[in-house]
Formats: C-alpha cells, structure tokens, sequence
C-alpha cells in the first residue's frame, strides 16, 4: 500500500474511498482512508490516543474522530468505519473482548464490536487475541493481529505456515498457519530498554558521540553477549553496559546500542528457540527498528524473509471486507 500524495481536496477524496480505517493506539489515532482496491487515498494523524483524549469518557472518541476526520465523514456520510488498537480494550471506546488463538481475521470479524455515536455512526472495532495454552503461560496482543492480518494480505505467501516478528515497546513473536495465528510470545523488550536507560544506573554515562563503526560495533558485541549467554546470565550480563564504559572499552555514545544489542540479541535467543526453522521469518513495524532486528537476525543466520512497514491499513481493509463491509 502506498499514500496518494496527492489529493484535490478533503472532499474529494473522501468520496472515491471505500472504507475509513482507524488505527487508534495508547497515545496516537492514526485515521486512513482507502479505496475500493485497498490503496490509501489519504492518511492524517493526532495525538489523542486513548489516554490523550480531549474530553473524558465517550464524548473524547467521539471528538477526537471529528477533529480528525469529520470533513470526510461529511463528504460520505455512509463510509463504513473500522478500528483497531486500544480502542477496543477495556479502556477504549467499547472493549471486544481478546479472542482465543488459533484465529483469522474471519475470526476477528466475527467477534468484532461496535461503537456508535450520537449521530448514528457505527465503528467496527477488531477484538484482540489471547494465547492461553494449558503448558504455558498467557499472552496477550491487542493492535499486532491487524499488523499481522496485513501482513498475509500483502504477501500470501507467508499464510501457509510463518513466524511473524513485530519490533516494538512489547515485541511480539506470532506462528501462523493456514492464514491463522496459531501462538504467539511477547518479549517487553522496548520497554525494557527505555526503562534501563532512562531509570537506572546504566544510562549515567550514555553521553557524548561515537562514530558510526563504534556504534554498530557495541550493538554487534551485545548481540554476541546474548547468543553467548548461559542460563541466568542476562542479570549479570546487564551491568556490562556500565562497566564498559567506565573502563573506556566503549565510548559513551555507543552504551546504548550495546544494551540494545544485548535485549535484542536474548528476545531473539528466545524467540528462535521456539520457532519453526523450517518457516520463514517476515518483520513487520518501523522501518529503523526492523532494519535492526533484520541485522541482528542475520547475525543469528536467520535473516528475515520479508521487511513490511506499516500493515494496519492492509488489515484493516482485510478486517472490513470479513465483516462484508465492502461492496
């Protein structure tokens, strides 16, 4: 899917597109509107996530979906409306309950919920997934299964039998096949970095420059410390970050990316533990942070397949024409 740069007016395009997805997160509402063929027509964004809503309560979605696309809700006043993301959780608009795996996006349609406004207007918003085995711990995601949903609609290839790995603040590794996510695991990796650098004693020397080469150097080394690691080494492992850079071993501008190679490097430990080696692996998210992950996957000989950006648009017509609100 690709964004028209280019559109004669608000609306103008609004009345060529066949569907207004809405990709509504924790702190951002991203609203797309696609065409009949699933190409995005025109894309906007805010920051009213569900926790930066202008209002309290149903009148701050109900505000926040006007001051973002309310031009173009006037212009095609029966445009079908879907979501995905925080809005539907417990917090959110109106909560679709998680739906237990293995499940499609047939899956997701049929356990969809829906938010009406004051005026009428209804908003399909997808359910989350769980991962609830009797030998294993549960897992959660809420947002990846339309990731994952657009994903398999970009390239059907990987529907028959994949592991999908989608980089982020809580990294999710999902199995799929015939088209269904089978299981998946999550790995706070992102978080964890945040919180390390930010919140503890490891970031105090993260300052200054290093070059390019010293950088991609620390990110290699932590990556290497990872694949290297004994059971319960990860702790211990942890506080090199420190002393690496107290003895001068590494410049203080590349700190950071040692510590990003190390979280990397265990989640991809993991990760690889537990997947199909004879499935492919495709990544999907920001660009940067794939392209990182897709260095660190090749150092572990498993590079990935194929690199998506963002997929929500193309789960989300996926969602819609599931639901049959595509003509």
């Amino acid at each position: 899917m690709t964004v028209q740069p280019d559109t004669p007016s608000p609306d103008a395009a609004a009345r060529g597109a066949a569907l207004l997805a809405l990709d509504w997160g924790t702190s951002s509402l991203r609203a797309f509107l696609l065409a009949a063929d699933g190409h995005i027509i025109a894309a906007r964004a805010s920051r009213h996530g569900i926790q930066a809503l202008p209002l309290p309560g149903t009148a701050g979605f109900e505000t926040a979906l006007e001051a973002l696309t309310g031009d173009w809700l006037a212009a095609v006043p029966r445009l079908p409306v879907v979501a995905c993301g925080m809005v539907g959780s417990a917090q959110g608009w109106r909560e679709a309950p998680y739906v237990r795996c293995p499940a499609a996006v047939a899956t997701l349609a049929d356990k969809a919920a829906v938010a009406e406004t004051a005026a009428g207007r209804r908003i399909a918003i997808a359910p989350g997934l769980l991962f609830d085995p009797a030998d294993a711990r549960p897992d959660v995601m809420r947002g990846e299964e339309i990731q994952i949903a657009g994903a398999l609609e970009q390239a059907p290839r990987l529907a028959a039998r994949a592991t999908l790995v989608l980089p982020g603040t809580h990294s999710k590794w999902a199995t799929v096949e015939e088209a269904r996510v089978t299981g998946f695991s999550t790995a706070m990796t992102g978080e964890l970095f945040a919180t390390l650098s930010a919140h503890t004693i490891l970031g105090r020397l993260m300052e200054g420059t290093a070059a390019a080469a010293e950088r991609e150097a620390a990110f290699a080394a932590g990556l290497e410390d990872a694949r290297a690691s004994g059971p319960g080494d990860f702790v211990r492992q942890l506080f090199a970050t420190r002393t690496l850079g107290l003895t001068g071993r590494l410049p203080g501008g590349a700190l950071a990316d040692y510590l990003s190679g190390l979280l990397i490097g265990h989640e991809i430990v993991s990760g690889l533990a537990r997947a199909d080696a004879r499935a492919p692996l495709a990544l999907v998210g920001a660009p940067a942070l794939c392209t990182r992950y897709q260095t660190a996957l090749s150092a572990f000989g498993r590079p990935a397949a194929a690199v998506f950006d963002n997929t929500a648009p193309a789960g989300l017509f996926a969602f819609a024409r599931a639901l049959g609100l595509l003509s």
